[in-house]
């Protein structure tokens, strides 16, 4: 799945959008699995020339295309969780002006965005793009767990166990959708799976 239509939702759902070339003398961007066709899409010689590309590749194939592209800067990370301590360099070695594009997943996506804010990046500067998979990575508000790549629900939780329904509910500070007990009137009765966007 390349592109998906994210169905109208609660206002704290993130609404993504489409890169674009800006301007400026620095960029960073963060390209996850099929997130590379966007950094693909707008990449030229000249925005290359001053990009730095972080790629993680997530069972796709598309760092010989990046390479390709002869950015400044080219980094592949096996994990997001892997890539963290480049990114967070890169954040704060950062000159004003840097630009930030995002392409991916949700799950990753919130993650840079937070640390690019952390460091003083103004939200106007990040741009993102979602591309792959539209699993969610979850919040269990009962005992906090993080689980990612949610795909169905409702989902049992791989921290507590409980049945959760997937909630629409986004916390950008956690970068994460929250998951409620489905069943805390009724104990059991629990609706068959299905898949988030069926």
């Amino acid at each position: 799945m390349s592109k998906f239509e994210f169905p109208k939702s609660i206002i704290s759902r993130p609404v993504w959008g489409t890169l674009e070339v800006r301007s400026g003398e620095h960029h960073l961007m963060i390209a996850e699995a099929e997130g590379a066709k966007a950094t693909l899409d707008i990449a030229t010689p000249e925005l290359m020339a001053h990009t730095h590309i972080i790629y993680i590749p997530r069972n796709t194939d598309f760092a010989d295309r990046l390479r390709a592209l002869n950015s400044a800067q080219f980094y592949e990370g096996p994990s997001y969780s892997a890539s963290l301590q480049r990114i967070r360099r890169v954040l704060s070695d950062a000159h004003m002006g840097l630009q930030v594009y995002l392409s991916g997943t949700e799950g990753v996506m919130g993650q840079a965005m937070n640390e690019a804010t952390a460091v003083g990046i103004p939200h106007t500067a990040i741009q993102t793009e979602h591309r792959g998979s539209v699993a969610r990575r979850m919040q269990c508000v009962h005992c906090k767990g993080i689980t990612e790549d949610v795909e169905v629900d409702p989902y049992v939780c791989a921290h507590c166990g409980l049945n959760l329904f997937v909630r629409d509910h986004y916390s950008r500070r956690l970068a994460a959708y929250q998951g409620v007990r489905v069943d805390a009137e009724d104990h059991g009765n629990v609706p068959e799976q299905k898949a988030i966007y069926e």
